[in-house]
């Protein structure tokens, strides 16, 4: 008999709110820098400073989400403020952006660059960790409902490539309506099984978290190494793919075909992707979360080297369909290990900070290294060296990262599934 209470009933309702939100994340992350060039005539230096700051506003909004959430533990206040505020997407680019970028060009980047980093990059560690709570609680896998945000990605390119061509504005309408249905779906449909809540509140639930309970986050070794394993492996991971398609083409003889043949790698890769992210949850759940963290640094460490002593195209795309094995290994590791190795009740806080704060940062330091490298000593070499940075980095988690223990469960007399509606 199962010590957690079953409830799975409502599963699709979580994959079905990370399809939402990850198709507004898909569409405005893929089609922005082209609205911005084509529609609104935005220079290049102009976009730079809304993406910038969208980078940098994370940075101020992802710890304060953290914390938030963790005290809101399953109350949807911020959840839904964040789906509401992504519904204004529509009318903020069809009817605001280009009368206020009239007046300034600054003022529209800096409302811009806030509005984006609120509902996007603070808001992706809330939705991540409501679910995976979720999965602890009604007793599923996190994996299969994140799946969603996969499928999502596949959906935004196919479906926004021919409404920018129809009508550039409607994309941000397609986010909109896209908004809206998350909304529904977090008042409506996301419940959750509060009979099993201290499987994710911790023993006491009502035992309120303290700012005591918060800082004491700092003074765990095993946080440190996560965030530095963090900035060394996923930041860099990024950081590789940022150009990694000019790299790629100069093994074409024209741009065209090289553009092509990308554009055919990426999908294979998201479709691999895709279906990896089926027995992700059960392998890592035979192998452990901190050995498929491992095991992640280690294979980024490998397709970042891989790529850069590749004499072929072939070879290229053999390393490049790597990422993906490495993206469900990472998302469901990190899940799943944070909740075993980690208070359970800061388990917002650890995420926002040990990946999406620490990742930020990292990226903001080694992109500007990273591409003044590229002009200096030339792709193969930065990628050796970004490569040799996360092997040492995944060798220094491999030594110091604690094991997680299994989750605490909650004991029941029956074995009844509970349908438990959240008040």
């Amino acid at each position: 008999m199962s010590n957690m209470v079953k409830e799975s009933r409502h599963f699709w309702g979580f994959a079905l709110s990370e399809f939402s939100y990850f198709f507004i994340w898909a569409i405005t992350y893929g089609f922005l820098t082209l609205w911005l060039e084509k529609v609104a005539n935005v220079t290049g230096a102009q976009a730079g400073v809304i993406f910038s700051l969208m980078a940098g506003m994370s940075l101020v909004f992802q710890p304060i989400f953290g914390v938030v959430s963790d005290k809101l533990v399953f109350r949807k206040n911020l959840l839904l403020t964040i789906s509401i505020a992504a519904i204004l997407t529509g009318p903020y680019f069809q009817w605001l952006f280009m009368p206020l970028f009239n007046i300034s060009p600054i003022l529209v980047s800096v409302i811009t660059g806030v509005f984006l980093a609120f509902v996007l990059n603070g808001g992706v560690s809330v939705i991540e960790q409501y679910v995976e709570r979720a999965s602890i609680a009604n007793k599923f896998e996190y994996g299969h409902a994140r799946m969603g945000g996969s499928v999502a990605g596949v959906v935004a390119a196919i479906v926004a490539g021919r409404l920018i061509l129809w009508e550039p504005n409607s994309i941000w309408w397609a986010t909109s309506a896209a908004a809206v249905f998350l909304t529904l779906l977090l008042v409506f449909s996301t419940k959750i099984n509060f009979e099993n809540a201290a499987a994710v509140m911790g023993d006491n639930k009502d035992e309120k978290m303290t700012k005591k309970d918060i800082f004491s986050i700092f003074k765990l070794r095993n946080f440190w190494i996560l965030a530095l394993f963090y900035m060394g492996a996923s930041a860099l991971f990024d950081v590789f793919d940022q150009q990694f398609i000019v790299f790629f083409k100069t093994f074409f003889e024209t741009d065209a075909q090289g553009t092509m043949v990308y554009s055919y790698m990426t999908s294979a890769q998201t479709a691999l992707e895709l279906v990896l992210m089926i027995p992700m949850p059960y392998i890592i759940n035979k192998i452990g979360a901190r050995n498929g963290l491992i095991i992640y640094g280690f294979l980024t460490c490998l397709r970042i080297v891989g790529s850069a002593l590749s004499p072929s195209w072939i070879w290229i795309i053999f390393f490049r369909l790597l990422a993906g094995l490495e993206m469900p290994l990472l998302l469901v590791s990190i899940m799943k290990y944070i909740a075993e190795a980690f208070d359970i009740r800061l388990y917002a806080t650890i995420y926002a900070l040990a990946s999406n704060f620490a990742k930020q940062i990292s990226v903001f330091i080694f992109s500007s290294a990273a591409g003044s490298m590229y002009d200096s000593i030339g792709y193969q070499h930065t990628y050796l060296i970004l490569g040799g940075i996360v092997f040492v980095i995944t060798l220094i988690a491999a030594t110091f990262l604690e094991k997680g223990q299994k989750l605490s469960t909650v004991k029941h007399s029956d074995d009844v599934e509970t349908d438990v509606v959240e008040e």
